[in-house]
């Protein structure tokens, strides 16, 4: 019935994992307010289930308030290369059967640059959520995703200014670049109120400021047990008998089994949804982390945050936010961990436009954009 309609226009809305959930709830939430007063937007969901795990995605639709997926394209796991092809066949199917208006893509996962592709070929125009982020780091696949998924794409919608001057760097015009700020950011400031403990919260007998959180899943960090096991010692250690909160992620839990232990000090529980984790988060002395995302949530909260890697795609974390590169070396977390209890944290601020709003600026430029017959498809060929 959509379809038939000379004045609406249908987007698809790519999620495929945690990070994307997070990603599309405010634009979802931006469309629906704008249908409600009169928009000509409609959005079809694609959940390409890159994570089928129901604590990697599924309690997501009822914590964010998502609706069910319109499509669930159920490609599972496999190697990068399988996981990839899966998405494109799929969605190209999905594409050849019921074509949209637009490809809207988020953040920097498979099913980004997958659909992403796909789209393009069939010369269905794409924006990109998240687009113009870099950290230089070509072992990182996200970073490969990054990188090919904004060659391809039509409208780009992102989160800082160094993010802008990476596109103009690579040659995308200002016409085709929209600052509009942070979804991951809508999605926290709206949920604020809902935080709740976790389950384990009095059997931990935790107390807010008086533990740490740590989530590790980078390959680098996890996948050699001797480096991680030195790693985790390093955080024990520095963290000073505190209880050491450690939702694991799938991927990481291999890795664990085969370490045999950890240190008394670090516990460890199961990935945990989206408002448990954000309380975990908000009510942490500190966040010892290898992800993108969290550093971004820390920032906003004005919780210290350690990333244990040597680069970041969100350099504006650390130039504004709580936010430091401590790198993956035992020695040097700790000797982070030292000026933190110390009280020489910095302070830090917010980033411009991390404000809540981006899901409202992002709905208006495509209103813009594709109401008022902005042909950027036909200019890339």
């Amino acid at each position: 019935m959509l379809r038939g309609s000379a004045t609406v226009k249908l987007i698809d809305i790519i999620a495929g994992a945690r990070p994307n959930f997070m990603k599309i709830a405010p634009i979802i939430r931006a469309l629906e307010a704008r249908k409600a007063a009169g928009g000509l937007l409609r959005y079809r969901l694609v959940h390409t289930g890159q994570h089928y795990d129901a604590r990697m995605s599924g309690n997501f639709f009822e914590q964010l308030e998502i609706p069910e997926p319109d499509v669930n394209l159920e490609v599972g796991s496999g190697t990068q290369a399988e996981q990839t092809a899966a998405i494109m066949t799929r969605y190209e199917r999905l594409l050849m059967e019921a074509r949209s208006d637009l490809c809207l893509v988020v953040g920097d996962v498979n099913s980004t640059m997958a659909c992403a592709i796909s789209a393009r070929k069939l010369c269905v125009p794409v924006a990109h959520v998240e687009a113009g982020i870099r950290s230089g780091d070509w072992t990182m696949p996200e970073e490969i995703n990054r990188v090919l998924t904004d060659a391809i794409t039509n409208w780009f919608f992102t989160t800082s200014e160094e993010a802008n001057q990476n596109l103009r760097r690579a040659g995308v015009g200002d016409e085709r670049i929209f600052f509009v700020g942070n979804t991951m950011i809508d999605t926290l400031l709206v949920n604020l109120p809902r935080l709740r403990a976790p389950a384990f919260w009095d059997e931990l007998q935790l107390q807010a400021g008086e533990y740490f959180v740590v989530t590790l899943h980078r390959p680098a960090n996890v996948d050699e047990c001797d480096g991680f096991a030195r790693l985790l010692a390093a955080v024990a250690s520095g963290t000073r008998g505190l209880p050491v909160v450690f939702p694991v992620h799938p991927r990481t839990a291999k890795s664990l089994r085969e370490l045999g232990g950890v240190p008394e000090s670090i516990r460890l529980v199961d990935a945990q949804p989206y408002l448990e984790f954000n309380w975990l988060v908000k009510h942490a002395k500190a966040v010892i982390t290898d992800s993108g995302g969290i550093t971004e949530e820390t920032t906003v909260l004005g919780v210290p945050c350690l990333t244990l890697r040597e680069s970041t795609e969100r350099p504006e974390t650390v130039t504004v936010g709580t936010n430091e590169l401590v790198g993956s070396d035992p020695a040097a977390v700790g000797n982070a961990l030292d000026r933190l209890f110390a009280d020489k944290w910095k302070r830090g601020g917010i980033p411009d436009r991390w404000d809540g709003r981006a899901g409202e600026r992002i709905v208006g430029e495509l209103e813009q954009l594709l109401f008022q017959g902005r042909n950027v498809a036909a200019k890339l060929g």
